[in-house]
C-alpha cells in the first residue's frame, strides 16, 4: 500500500509525469497480474503498459479483455518472445504453459521436489523467433521505460541482456524472477542476474522467495519449509549515490523513482527521495514536497503522538513549508 503517491496525486503533483511499465511474460494468471487496476492505477490516465508474451493466444485474450473493460490507461500486449538476440530458437513448452522456457526443464532435479513435476515437466517443443527489447523499442520509437518486470522461467537474464540500452538510459526499477537452483538446464542463476544489473547501477532492495520440500519426505520443518528455489528480486536505482547515472539524477526521474518505490512498498526509500528533492530542488514548487511529507506522516498516529516536529526529516524540510 502506497503512503505518498495518493497524496501526490490529490495535490496534482503527478500531473507532470507519465509512468511506463514493461511486463515481459505478461500472461494474466490472477488479479495480481492486472497492473492497471492495482496500485499502479494511481497514475491513471498517465499510465502506459507494454506486455510481451511468447503465447499469442494469451496476448489475444488479454487484449480482448481490456477492450471489453474500456480502460482509461494505455495497455498493449504484444505476442513476441524476447531474448538476448534476434533469431530462431527453441521454446520448451511444459505441462503448465506458465512454466515454459527457452531452456529445457531439469526434469531429474525437478522430480525431487513436491508440486513441481506436474507443472514444469516437458510437454513438447516448438521453434520460435526471438527479438530483443532494445530492437522492439527502437523500431517503435519508444524511448522511456520506467519499470521493467520480467518473468520468463530461467531466461530472464537473456531478456536483460537484450535490454542493455533501455537499462542504461531509462529504467528506474526492475522486478525479475530469479532461480537459486537450476530448475532449467544450463540456466543463469540469481548471482548472474545480480552481477549484470549491478553493472547498470541497480541496487537489490528485496527478495520475495519461494521454497519447495522434498517430494519423498513426509515431514517439513516450520523454520525451513523446504529448499529455496526461486523468487522475485526487486532492484531500484539510487540517484543519491556519487556515481549515479546522470539521467537518474534528473529531478523528474527522482520523482518517478520515489513513486515507484512507494507503489512497490519501499515507503522509507520513497520518503528519503522526496526529502532529497525538497531540500535540493524545493525552490521549484513542483519539486517541493514538504507539505505532502507532513500530511503523509500524519497518517501514522504513533508519529503524531510522539511529535512530528521532533523528527529529523521534518526539521530538515521545515524551511520549505512556506515556499
Amino acid at each position: 500500500m502506497s503512503v505518498f503517491v495518493k497524496k501526490l496525486k490529490e495535490k496534482g503533483l503527478l500531473d507532470q509525469i507519465h509512468m511506463t511499465l514493461c511486463i515481459v511474460g505478461s500472461r494474466k494468471l490472477s488479479s495480481q497480474d492486472d497492473y492497471g487496476t492495482g496500485s499502479w492505477n494511481l497514475f491513471n490516465p498517465n499510465l502506459t503498459i507494454y506486455g510481451f508474451d511468447a503465447d499469442a493466444d494469451a496476448c489475444e485474450a488479454a487484449e480482448a479483455e481490456l477492450k471489453s473493460r474500456q480502460i482509461s490507461w494505455t495497455e498493449k500486449h504484444i505476442p513476441l518472445a524476447l531474448g538476448k538476440s534476434t533469431g530462431e530458437t527453441t521454446l520448451y513448452v511444459t505441462k503448465h504453459p506458465m512454466c515454459s522456457s527457452l531452456y529445457p526443464p531439469n526434469e531429474s532435479y525437478i522430480e525431487r521436489f513436491a508440486n513441481l513435476p506436474e507443472f514444469c515437466s516437458l510437454d513438447f517443443t516448438i521453434d520460435i523467433e526471438t527479438t530483443t527489447l532494445d530492437d522492439f523499442f527502437h523500431k517503435e520509437s519508444i524511448e522511456q521505460i520506467d519499470f521493467l518486470h520480467i518473468d520468463v522461467q530461467g531466461a530472464d537474464l537473456q531478456v536483460l541482456e537484450g535490454s542493455a540500452e533501455i537499462l542504461k538510459c531509462s529504467v528506474l526499477g526492475v522486478q525479475v524472477e530469479v532461480e537459486f537452483s537450476p530448475l532449467y538446464l544450463n540456466q543463469p542463476l540469481f548471482a548472474d542476474v545480480d552481477i549484470y544489473l549491478r553493472k547498470y547501477g541497480f541496487t537489490l532492495f528485496d527478495l520475495a522467495t519461494a521454497y519447495r520440500p522434498r517430494a519423498r519426505s513426509p515431514i517439513v520443518s516450520t523454520n525451513h519449509p523446504g529448499q529455496l528455489l526461486w523468487g522475485d528480486a526487486y532492484y531500484l536505482q539510487d540517484p543519491i549515490k556519487e556515481n549515479a547515472n546522470l539521467h537518474i539524477k534528473e529531478p523528474a526521474n527522482i520523482l518517478k523513482l520515489a513513486c515507484l518505490a512507494d507503489v512497490l512498498g519501499f515507503s522509507d526509500y520513497a520518503l528519503e527521495l522526496l526529502e532529497y528533492l525538497t531540500v535540493n530542488y524545493g525552490a521549484n514548487r513542483k519539486y517541493n514536497f514538504a507539505h505532502t511529507i507532513i500530511e503523509s506522516l500524519s497518517q501514522f498516529p504513533e508519529l503524531v503522538e510522539s511529535g512530528l516536529d521532533t523528527l529529523p526529516i521534518v526539521t530538515n524540510i521545515s524551511p520549505y513549508l512556506n515556499i
